[in-house]
């Protein structure tokens, strides 16, 4: 089967992010759930203290009329971040430009084949970034408003502490769908490498190697300071890899020949230079499916996708928190931008691999390149490594959420347990990583699924339920802002429902 689209968000998303810090140099890897502050619990754990949180009401009635005010329009802060916010554009962009961005050119193939797809494609990839910097934008400007410092305290001083627990376990299954991610990603990364240097081997036994060898090691570790400085690989990798599709499209490594035609003037067209390499499947496929494509249901994979890959909300209250002066301008300032760049990066990945391969581009658009080719290589490398040492952050976030969800206290996760449940869900994770080959399938319907709730519809409930604690100290613009919200939630049900049943068709 092939492996047709997909992030992690992570990884997605992406595949997913590093919390912000003063300094560029000091962040955790490009995905990094376990900072994502899943909990208080967690959050104490990796020496953030969050204090305790109260009901909307409470934290209202607290806040002097003016001090609203201020925020409202700019003019409030609170905390004493020391981040510049040139350091948080660096980081943001980092957070969400992770390795999910290699899966939207089969996002676009999932409706279209015919190289104007890409016209509707680049047109939802950057209003899904709207929405998305909107609801980021939404979680900082909630905790300006209740004191919040993680996505649950955010959710605690607005909505009220005994429902906290939704967007925990949203965040917890949301990290373990960008391990997952990893762990696929990593086999097909791996085989690919290893075929490259001569050895012949298998998807799974690529698998069940570099985990064995690798991911369990990094895994057990008790610290994890000791992989932040490999974070920066992440972004440089991207980055090269982008320019690397590029070159290969515009000198038309990969395209497809045309033999002469008897009594044509037309001369015969050679294939790519690298195009024998590629496998039958892999190989550019191009039909009339264009624009008007992204009318069918199909377009939900692609958006859905997309939800995976802008994943960084985890973190929204931890970059408010940490920006020097961190008024609502300022921070709006970090978050427009670093999501301009991001739209920027994502349509052009989705473009050129698509323009490149077409209705044959994969879930990891690196697997369409021959593994005879350097340049491609090389990314493939930086990918490989940069999940690498990200994944054990993703890991740890998992782990210690599914350890606050089944209420294990601090106290009691001595190394004994803790070593136990690693071997015990990196095992599941490895096994499911071995059964599923479709990609797509994975970040679609964590995107239609979980990414929908987190960037959303749970910005929304909270900014929501927050002006409405606020009474009559709450302005004009703030009441009528909540309409817009709740109509960006609407919309993150909706493209949640059609996106998910979509997502199953991938199977």
């Amino acid at each position: 089967m092939r492996l047709h689209a997909a992030a992690v968000a992570v990884i997605a998303a992406a595949v997913a992010g590093p919390p912000p810090l003063a300094s560029a140099f000091r962040t955790a890897a490009p995905v990094a759930p376990a900072l994502r502050l899943l909990s208080p619990r967690l959050v104490t754990k990796v020496g953030s203290p969050v204090p305790p949180v109260a009901d909307a009401a409470r934290r209202a009635k607290s806040l002097p009329p003016l001090r609203m005010a201020a925020a409202e329009t700019g003019g409030a802060t609170s905390g004493g971040g020391t981040a510049s916010i040139p350091n948080e554009i660096f980081n943001l962009v980092k957070s969400i430009v992770g390795a999910g961005v290699l899966s939207l050119p089969a996002g676009i193939a999932a409706f279209g084949n015919a190289p104007s797809a890409i016209l509707p494609a680049t047109l939802l990839i950057g209003v899904i970034g709207f929405f998305s910097a909107y609801g980021f934008s939404l979680i900082g400007r909630v905790c300006s408003y209740t004191g919040g410092q993680s996505y649950r305290g955010a959710w605690s001083g607005s909505v009220g502490d005994s429902t906290s627990w939704i967007p925990a376990v949203t965040c917890t299954f949301k990290t373990c769908f960008a391990v997952l991610s990893y762990s696929m990603i990593l086999a097909d990364t791996t085989r690919a490498l290893l075929m490259t240097a001569g050895v012949e081997t298998t998807r799974n036994l690529a698998l069940l190697g570099i985990t064995g060898t690798t991911l369990l090691p990094l895994c057990l570790l008790k610290n994890l300071s000791s992989l932040a400085p490999f974070s920066l690989l992440g972004i440089a990798g991207m980055f090269y890899t982008t320019v690397a599709m590029a070159l290969r499209y515009l000198g038309g490594a990969y395209k497809l020949g045309t033999p002469a035609v008897k009594g044509s003037k037309a001369a015969a067209v050679p294939a790519g230079k690298y195009l024998a390499d590629v496998a039958a499947n892999f190989q550019p496929k191009f039909g009339d499916l264009g624009a008007s494509a992204a009318l069918s249901p199909s377009v939900f994979i692609l958006i859905s996708m997309l939800s995976t890959a802008y994943m960084a909300h985890f973190n929204a209250p931890k970059f408010f928190v940490e920006l020097k002066d961190n008024t609502i301008k300022r921070y709006n300032t970090v978050v427009g931008t670093s999501f301009g760049i991001s739209v920027l990066l994502f349509a052009l990945v989705g473009s050129l691999g698509f323009l490149t391969f077409g209705s044959a581009s994969s879930g990891l658009i690196l697997n369409n390149y021959s593994g005879k080719d350097a340049l491609m290589s090389l990314s493939r490398v930086a990918v490989a490594v940069s999940i690498v040492f990200s994944f054990p952050l993703a890991f740890v976030g998992a782990r210690d959420g599914w350890l606050d969800l089944l209420k294990v206290p601090v106290e009691k996760r001595t190394n004994s347990v803790l070593n136990k449940t690693t071997v015990a869900i990196l095992s599941g994770i490895t096994l499911l990583a071995s059964q599923l080959t479709e990609l797509a399938f994975i970040m679609s319907l964590a995107g239609a699924t979980l990414g929908n709730a987190l960037i959303y519809v749970y910005p929304a409930v909270m900014f929501r339920s927050a002006v409405k604690g606020m009474g009559e100290k709450a302005s004009k613009g703030l009441k009528r802002e909540v309409p817009f919200a709740m109509f960006s939630a609407g919309l993150g049900v909706v493209m949640g429902c059609i996106g998910a049943k979509m997502a199953f068709g991938l199977l």
